[in-house]
C-alpha cells in the first residue's frame, strides 16, 4: 500500500510531525519530539507496539556511556566506527558509521537521564567484530523489554501513539509531504496532515518480491521478522524523489531452533561452542559473526545445522530468555559422552567424535583449525555435550534511504528532501551491501541513534515553520 497521492480538500486533523512506526526508532524519535515541545503522534499499524524491536535480542552497542564507564571499560566512538567500518570491510558508508558510532552514546545516557531507562552493560563475552564490551541491554535482556520500557516513557512524555492505524497513503504537494492516509480496521479512512514526517516503520525483510530482487541469496531463507515489514517506507521514500542505498544489505542469524523458531544466542559460539552439519562436520568459522554464517547454515544439507556445547556454556546461554524459552520448548538435547550426543541427534557418531578431537586439539595447541578458526582462547568442549537443530533465516534488511545527518532523507544528488525523515529499518544502515557487514547491534544502533536524530531534525523543521 506504498501509494503517493495529491493533497486531500481537508484534513481529519493536523499534528506538526506525524512519526510512523512504533519500534525502538519511531518511539526515540516521539521522545526527542516531546523534548522539544513540538506537537507529534505515532502511528502504528499493529494492535499494539511490537515490530523488529520486539522480535530482537534488545541489544543496543554503546561506546562512553556512563553505563560503561562504570564498569570500568574503555572506549571511544572512533574505536567502535572502526569496528563497523571493519566488519562490512570497508564497504560500509563511512560517514553513516561515524554519524552512528558518535550519537548512540549521548542517546542513550539521555534516555537514562531525562526518561528513566535502565542499561545494563554485558560483559559476559565479547561479541565477534567488537573491540570493547558496549552493548547494552534493560534489566530484563529482551527487546520486548526494551519497547515496553521506551513505549512507558514515551506515554509519559505525552505523545500518543494510535495503534491499529495502518498508513495506507501519503498526500504530497511535490516532494513535500502535507499528510498521511490511515486505514482503521473497520475500513474507516482518516487524513492526518504534517508539517514534517518520519519514517520509522522498518525495512522489507517481510516482502518477498523485494528480497528476491534485492537479497536473492535470501529469498529461500526463513523469515523471523515482523510480517508488517513490507517496504512501504522504502517505496513511499523513492517515490517521493529519495535515493537508496545498500538494498542488498541484511542481518541474517546462523542459529534459529528448528522447527521451534527460537533465537539461539551466538554467545555459545563466540565463547567455545561449535556448528556441525548433519555429516558430522564443521563448515565454516563460527568466530566470523551470525549474519554469514546463515547464508553457511542454509547451504547445508537441508539447510540444518547442529549447535553444539557443554555444561560451561549451557550456564552461560541460560541468561538468555530466548534460550530458556527453547529449553523449555524441549530444542536442546543432551548426551553424557559423544555416543549418547550421536544417539539423540542422529549425528554420524564417527564424524561428529572425530570434529570434536580435533576442535580440542586446536583449543589445546595441538593442531590448526583448517577453516581458519582460533580455538586456543576458550577451553575445548568436555562431556556432558549439548545441542541444538538450527536453521539460517533472514533477520531484517540493512539497506533503505540515503539520509543526511539529521536523518533528512536526500535525493539522488544530495539534495534534502523539504520534511522527510527516516531512521531505523526504513534508512540505509551502517552494514554494507553484504549480509557479512552487518555487526552485532548494528539493526538497533541505527533504531536508536537516526532516532533520536530523526526526531531532533523534525523538532528543528517545526520550529522553523512556527517562527
Amino acid at each position: 500500500m506504498s501509494r503517493v497521492l495529491p493533497p486531500p480538500d481537508r484534513f481529519d486533523l493536523s499534528v506538526e510531525v506525524l512519526v510512523i512506526g512504533a519500534g525502538a526508532a519511531g518511539m526515540v524519535a516521539a521522545l526527542r519530539l516531546a523534548d522539544a515541545g513540538t506537537e507529534a503522534m505515532v502511528l502504528e499499524r499493529d494492535p499494539r507496539p511490537a515490530g523488529s524491536t520486539a522480535m530482537s535480542s534488545g541489544f543496543i552497542p554503546a561506546p562512553g556511556t556512563r553505563t560503561q564507564k562504570a564498569a570500568g571499560v574503555t572506549d571511544s566512538a572512533e574505536a567502535f566506527a572502526a569496528d563497523i567500518a571493519r566488519k562490512s570491510h570497508g564497504t560500509g558508508d563511512a560517514r553513516l558509521g561515524a554519524l552512528a558510532a558518535c550519537s548512540i552514546g549521548p542517546v542513550l545516557d539521555w534516555l537514562a537521564e531525562v526518561h528513566g531507562l535502565e542499561w545494563e552493560l554485558l560483559t559476559d563475552f565479547l561479541y565477534p567484530g567488537h573491540s570493547a564490551h558496549r552493548m547494552h541491554a534493560v534489566p530484563e535482556r529482551t527487546g520486548a523489554a526494551l519497547l515496553a520500557r521506551l513505549g512507558a516513557a514515551v506515554e509519559a512524555a505525552g505523545v500518543p501513539v494510535v495503534t491499529d492505524a495502518h498508513v495506507t497513503a501519503l498526500y504530497a504537494d511535490g516532494q513535500r509531504v502535507v499528510a498521511a492516509e490511515v486505514t482503521r480496521p473497520d475500513g474507516r479512512v482518516e487524513r492526518i496532515g504534517c508539517a514534517a514526517l518520519v519514517l520509522a516503520s522498518s525495512g522489507y525483510g517481510g516482502n518477498p518480491e523485494l528480497v528476491a530482487r534485492h537479497v536473492p541469496a535470501m529469498a529461500a531463507a526463513p523469515y523471523y521478522g515482523h510480517p508488517g515489514n513490507r517496504g512501504d517506507a522504502l517505496l513511499w521514500g523513492q517515490a517521493l524523489g529519495g535515493a537508496v542505498q545498500d538494498l542488498s544489505g541484511c542481518q541474517g542469524h546462523g542459529s534459529l531452533a528448528h522447527p521451534h523458531g527460537v533465537l539461539i544466542t551466538w554467545a555459545l559460539m563466540a565463547e567455545g561452542g561449535i556448528q556441525v552439519n548433519a555429516d558430522g562436520r564443521r563448515f565454516a568459522d563460527e568466530h566470523r559473526g551470525y549474519s554469514e554464517q546463515a547464508l553457511d547454515v542454509l547451504d547445508q544439507p537441508d539447510g540444518i545445522a547442529w549447535d553444539i556445547f557443554d555444561d560451561r556454556l549451557l550456564a552461560l546461554a541460560r541468561g538468555f530468555p530466548d534460550f530458556r524459552a527453547a529449553e523449555a520448548a524441549g530444542a536442546v538435547l543432551s548426551g553424557a559422552s559423544v555416543v549418547e550426543l550421536a544417539r539423540v541427534t542422529g549425528l554420524p557418531m564417527a564424524a561428529l567424535a572425530e570434529t570434536l578431537a580435533l576442535c580440542a586439539a586446536c583449543a589445546q595447541g595441538q593442531a590448526t583449525d583448517p577453516l581458519g578458526r582460533n580455538f586456543t582462547t576458550r577451553p575445548a568442549l568436555t562431556p556432558p555435550f549439548h545441542a541444538v537443530r538450527v536453521t539460517g533465516a533472514l533477520f531484517h534488511t540493512q539497506g533503505g534511504l540515503l539520509i543526511g545527518d539529521d536523518a533528512r532523507v536526500f535525493t539522488a544528488d544530495g539534495t534534502p528532501l523539504p520534511n522527510l525523515f527516516a531512521a531505523g529499518g526504513a534508512a540505509a544502515g551502517v552494514s554494507g551491501p553484504d549480509p557479512d557487514g552487518y555487526l552485532s547491534g548494528n539493526g538497533l544502533l541505527t533504531a536508536v541513534a537516526f532516532g533520536s536524530l530523526a526526531g531532533q531534525g523534525a523538532s528543528r523543521l517545526g520550529a522553523a515553520r512556527r517562527s
